[in-house]
């Protein structure tokens, strides 16, 4: 590596940098299954994957693995079978399976697993045994598990312009279906106190008790919600 490209890597902010051979390359990927780009970008501590230029995890005043936890703290103690309906990076996956007996994460596009494999902080997403991958839109994936499948579920999906139908009402009556009596889901949003997270949210509240969920809990820690599957 010369001089010249550590000069080239101190001045781009937003990428991650990996070293082939002698040549130093951005961690990026364009994806013609999705038609989306896709970039590691470093933080003060794990990286965060942006979608479009739309970053996957909050940023502001955190970072990405301390937002992971809070997200997986919301519906402490995990155990049994857990749903990852949104893979990425496998934060989730990586925290979940902690404690977790099994976990199955579920990833749209393999171009996001292949930025993984590069990114250390997503190791345990590939070595743990505990940690089950399918690919596939969630929607769909779903559909083939059985009822009552699963103890917990975290539905971390990107924003809403980017998959608006995993905030609707069919997808979240399947994520009923499967989660066991008295079991929970979180569903991450986003900024509760902003005026499209307020919006969001009561959009997401209607439609999870539509779908059968019960006891709906704000998590602003989290930015999302805890729902219950009544007994």
């Amino acid at each position: 590596m010369s001089w010249a490209d550590i000069r080239k890597i101190i001045a781009t902010e937003n990428n991650c940098f990996v070293l082939s051979g002698d040549q130093v390359e951005k961690i990026t990927a364009f994806s013609e299954y999705t038609n989306r780009a896709y970039t590691l970008m470093p933080t003060p501590r794990a990286p965060t994957l942006l979608i479009s230029g739309l970053p996957m995890h909050r940023i502001k005043d955190t970072t990405p693995d301390k937002d992971t936890l809070e997200k997986v703290k919301a519906i402490k103690p995990l155990f049994g079978l857990v749903l990852d309906t949104s893979t990425g990076l496998g934060y989730t996956a990586i925290q979940a399976a902690r404690t977790a007996d099994e976990v199955i994460t579920i990833e749209l596009d393999p171009a996001v697993l292949e930025i993984g494999r590069l990114n250390p902080w997503s190791r345990e997403l590939f070595d743990n045994p505990k940690i089950l991958q399918r690919i596939g839109d969630s929607r769909e994936v779903v559909e083939e598990f059985e009822d009552d499948s699963f103890n917990h579920v975290i539905h971390d999906p990107p924003t809403i312009s980017l998959a608006g139908h995993l905030y609707g009402v069919e997808f979240y009556r399947e994520l009923h279906r499967i989660i066991k009596s008295g079991g929970r889901l979180f569903h991450y949003i986003g900024d509760p106190d902003s005026r499209s997270g307020r919006r969001i949210t009561r959009g997401v509240v209607q439609r999870l008790e539509d779908a059968g969920f019960s006891r709906i809990q704000h998590s602003k820690r989290a930015f999302g919600v805890v729902a219950y599957k009544s007994s």
